[in-house]
């Protein structure tokens, strides 16, 4: 029953800690000890290391750990045309600890004229014999952070032109990644975790939008954004509640949104938390169309070091086959372990641990 195209049964959501000669050399970059192509050559070195250590424990696909990047984020959409940097008064609010100030906001026409994360997937489609897979944020990133507020209205006085001119942007952005190879790209997508919770709902509404209408509006722009796209491309989603230095945002169950996530989206696998309370019961999943489009289940936390047991994940498994086929599931971490730079409070080792399980378990249960 084990799966030859992604995802995986034993997958992974992307990001990995950063090692510490990489860290060494981001801070020495920083204050202007090394090159940029000296920085450029550790990444290189470290990732080609993760990669390696990917390939050993047996996962399918692999990826570059995020390791060229600072934010998750940020980092893919100030590539896009039509979008800048800049310093808010503070930085994102997570439950007890707020990141450092720094964000985007839209000032100009959307679009994509060429991005450096391309040769970023180029360099890991070289250096590994595993699928190599590409995470960028998914298209409503954009918009939900920011909201009305962060996109010009002199530029959009109407955000239906917005939204038009951000599909056709990210459908380039596909488009190109195709054909460099790319055949298993994730959309990292926060947004449908955040709309179910009813204080980011209200958040929202604070900033001008109406969250009732957001996800209808969010499918369509990434159903046109992924339009077109090569048979044998996969793309994945991912959804979680906030990862940053082991906290979270949001809390609330699938329920809100399921329907549309799972029903509408156009997309062939979800990444969807479910290590903690905080993202509800398995309920929501009787919304997946079966046969064809896969749920991995984020049943590992990577906020923690503390290793799960088997039974418990297999239990876990066997409860979510109430309501999809087991022949429909995969299995992963919950998020990344570092979707910023600072990373999560666990050790390389306990992150490898945490994958090395996934692997394992997946194995006992669909071969």
């Amino acid at each position: 029953m084990n799966r030859v195209r992604p995802p995986f049964r034993a997958d992974q959501v992307g990001s990995l800690l950063r090692t510490p000669a990489l860290k060494e050399a981001r801070a020495r970059r920083d204050r202007g000890e090394i090159t940029a192509a000296a920085l450029a050559a550790v990444e290189d070195r470290e990732i080609e290391a993760v990669m390696a250590r990917q390939e050993a424990i047996g996962l399918s696909a692999a990826t570059d750990g995020e390791f060229r990047r600072s934010w998750w984020h940020f980092d893919f959409l100030k590539g896009l045309r039509g979008v800048e940097s800049h310093v808010p008064a503070q930085g994102i609010q997570f439950q007890g600890v707020q990141t450092r100030a720094e964000g985007i906001r839209v000032t100009g026409r959307i679009g994509f004229a060429g991005h450096p994360m391309l040769d970023h997937f180029r360099f890991l489609a070289s250096r590994t014999r595993l699928v190599p897979k590409m995470t960028i944020p998914s298209p409503s990133v954009l918009h939900f952070r920011g909201g009305r507020a962060g996109i010009s209205r002199e530029v959009y006085p109407d955000l239906d032109a917005f939204f038009a001119d951000l599909a056709e942007a990210y459908r380039q952005a596909v488009r190109a990644f195709a054909e460099a190879g790319c055949r298993y790209l994730q959309l990292d997508d926060t947004v449908w975790g955040y709309l179910c919770s009813a204080e980011q709902r209200e958040q929202a509404r604070q900033r001008g939008d109406d969250p009732a209408a957001l996800p209808a509006m969010y499918a369509r722009t990434i159903n046109q954004a992924i339009a077109g796209r090569p048979d044998d491309m996969t793309i994945t989603m991912h959804v979680c509640r906030g990862n940053f230095r082991s906290t979270w945002i949001s809390e609330g169950g699938y329920e809100p949104v399921a329907e549309v996530l799972l029903g509408q989206l156009g997309i062939d696998g979800y990444f969807l938390e479910y290590d903690t309370e905080r993202a509800g019961g398995f309920e929501p999943l009787r919304f997946l169309p079966r046969g064809g489009k896969q749920v991995v289940l984020g049943l590992v936390t990577s906020k923690s070091g503390a290793l799960e047991r088997k039974d418990d994940l297999k239990r876990r498994i066997g409860e979510a086959t109430r309501f999809v086929a087991l022949e429909q599931l995969c299995l992963s971490p919950q998020c990344g372990f570092a979707s910023t730079e600072e990373g999560n409070r666990l050790t390389e080792e306990e992150q490898w641990a945490k994958l090395r399980l996934v692997v394992e378990t997946a194995r006992e249960i669909w071969g």
